[in-house]
């Protein structure tokens, strides 16, 4: 029978080393199979004027401001896919100009989305009666708080929506979607 002695133990240094080294492998291999996972399921950075979002058309489109001042004419209100994909009008301004501010079409009483009525010229909720005037305010309930507000912007003929925190211009108080 073979005595083994202390010098053909593997000292505790090489053990530790070893087990080290087979952990960092692992470790490596597990986070380069996860970084992809993770990656998916973290939303996108907003691109564009200050952090802003470009608009959508209908179809998912991006929208730019000669395309959009072609098919729509001065005063039109038209929905778009703005912040969080809420629809948000674009304003037109004038023959060649989208306004700087978009108008989110969520009703503030139930949620509905509130269309534009060009007849009446205000925003007009089919759900409760609720009716907001061509900036978004409030006129007439059941709805407690004016339409948000969004900031649009026109950079290289991309049109991008961002989150408006100023003072509302209609109310001159804080914004409450803010």
């Amino acid at each position: 029978m073979t005595q083994i002695s202390a010098k053909d133990v593997p000292g505790m240094g090489r053990r530790q080393f070893m087990n080290l080294l087979t952990f960092g492998s692992v470790t490596g291999v597990a986070l380069g199979a996860l970084y992809p996972v993770v990656n998916y399921f973290i939303p996108p950075k907003a691109s564009g004027a200050g952090g802003g979002t470009t608009a959508k058309d209908e179809l998912g489109n991006d929208v730019t401001a000669s395309g959009w001042l072609a098919d729509h004419k001065e005063g039109d209100r038209s929905l778009v896919q703005g912040l969080k994909g809420d629809p948000t009008y674009l304003i037109v301004d004038g023959p060649d100009s989208i306004g700087d501010y978009g108008i989110n079409a969520i009703c503030t009483h139930l949620g509905c989305v509130v269309p534009w009525n060009a007849g009446a010229g205000k925003f007009m909720c089919p759900c409760h009666g609720s009716q907001y005037d061509a900036t978004g305010k409030v006129v007439r309930g059941p709805a407690p708080l004016s339409l948000a507000l969004a900031h649009v912007n026109v950079e290289n003929d991309n049109v991008f929506v961002s989150q408006w925190s100023e003072t509302d211009f209609r109310t001159d108080e804080k914004p409450w979607w803010a």
